[in-house]
């Protein structure tokens, strides 16, 4: 059974209050990540609304929930702040390309200036689905876009102008899975309930359009056979490929589903390939497993990374015949080679419950004593907890997606 990005509500220590008190005073000091300039050209987004889950939250959950403990943020910015790892997670990494901070939480808003808001709105909150999921209280993805569509209608500060120039990020990750196999849904039915999914998601993309939003990105399910909730299975030493024919169908519906409201909007859509992203760093770290059959089935944009890192030579010509293609330039070719490297077994994640009954940021109900271990250093390893990348982790998976931004921007 797949384990969800987001885990369920557990009981807060005391000092959860604390570091929600310290994340909101750092909200009105930086509202986030200062970022870089976006390119020159093209598409220049002065804001990013965000839509999803735990991949891409930036504090949306109550401080029940664990993002919101220590040793979360123990990266970045030191302290919890109700993202799903030690420090930065996606949105923050897009926010920094485009030359923005990184959104001001929807649950948030109201201790914001303006010019806070004037960056976006993120909605995205852990847990939550395209439907509606196991967790109580998350907002599938039609009420977070309901909540984004009032503030239109409202007027307020962080969409009364520039939608027209405004990207979104929707980044759902399998909580509607998960969910769907731990409510007694059988393996067998998943195929049709997949289709649902994915239909419902297209149909969230283009209202998200609709709504006036200039560009939209959207991420893939990564491989969730390989996430350490899996692996442990393994003693994180092998992905479980049970589930990669369901993730194969939903990424392919998906893309089938961008290709058609491109058609419909002059190419509003992007897809982000977190999928192939993520598959490149946890298979060619772990033995370097990538066999040229896998490796020739990666999306495009990676096939240079393949070539170079591998010389898979029979998988060139397919390469080179795949519309969008592009030249690996000598720095991204850098970036991943070091990031082959740099992660240690990628499949075992840093922080750790000290048996099944605990999992990361767990504490004795009775003496307070920390139930977890953490590695010594997070920079080594690609996963936080069972479900979430590192800073360093989703670092050199957004610099794999760099190379398919460049389309748009």
């Amino acid at each position: 059974m797949i384990n969800p990005p987001a885990m369920g509500i557990l009981k807060a220590p005391s000092s959860s209050l604390l570091y929600f008190i310290v994340f909101l005073l750092w909200q009105i000091v930086t509202s986030g990540v200062q970022g870089g300039i976006a390119k020159d050209g093209g598409f220049r987004s002065r804001k990013l609304f965000v839509f999803g889950d735990s991949y891409a939250s930036t504090g949306n959950n109550d401080i029940s929930v664990r993002s919101w403990k220590v040793p979360y943020g123990i990266t970045f910015p030191g302290v919890p702040t109700g993202r799903f790892s030690d420090g930065r997670v996606l949105t923050d990494f897009l926010a920094k390309y485009l030359g923005l901070k990184s959104p001001m939480a929807y649950r948030v808003r109201s201790i914001g200036s303006s010019k806070q808001l004037n960056y976006g709105m993120n909605f995205a909150t852990g847990g939550a689905g395209i439907f509606d999921t196991i967790f109580p209280g998350r907002p599938n993805m039609t009420t977070q876009i309901d909540l984004f569509q009032q503030l239109i209608e409202m007027k307020a500060p962080s969409t009364s102008s520039g939608l027209n120039s405004s990207l979104a990020l929707v980044a759902p990750s399998g909580n509607d899975y998960s969910s769907h196999l731990a409510g007694n849904g059988s393996f067998t039915g998943l195929p049709i309930y997949i289709s649902g999914v994915v239909n419902q998601l297209a149909a969230n993309l283009r209202r998200i359009y609709d709504l006036g939003v200039g560009k939209v990105v959207v991420s893939n399910l990564p491989p969730l056979g390989c996430l350490p909730s899996i692996t442990v299975s393994s003693a994180f030493q092998k992905c479980n490929s049970t589930f990669d024919p369901l993730i194969v169908l939903h990424n392919t519906i998906l893309q089938r589903a961008l290709a058609k409201l491109n058609n419909e909007t002059n190419d509003a859509f992007l897809l982000l390939d977190v999928h192939g992203s993520f598959r490149f760093f946890l298979l060619a770290t772990v033995g370097k497993q990538i066999q040229i059959p896998q490796a020739c089935s990666l999306p495009h944009h990676l096939c240079g990374y393949v070539y170079y890192c591998f010389n898979l030579i029979s998988c060139i010509p397919e390469c080179q015949a795949r519309p969008g293609s592009f030249r690996i330039t000598m720095s991204n070719f850098i970036y991943a080679l070091s990031g082959i490297f740099k992660f240690e077994n990628a499949l075992k994640p840093c922080c750790l419950g000290v048996s099944n009954e605990f999992i990361c940021g767990s504490v004795d109900a009775t003496t307070g004593n920390k139930m977890y271990t953490i590695c010594s250093n997070p920079k080594k390893v690609f996963f936080w907890d069972t479900n979430h990348p590192t800073h360093e982790g989703w670092q050199e998976v957004f610099n794999i997606l760099k190379p398919s931004l460049q389309q748009m921007f």
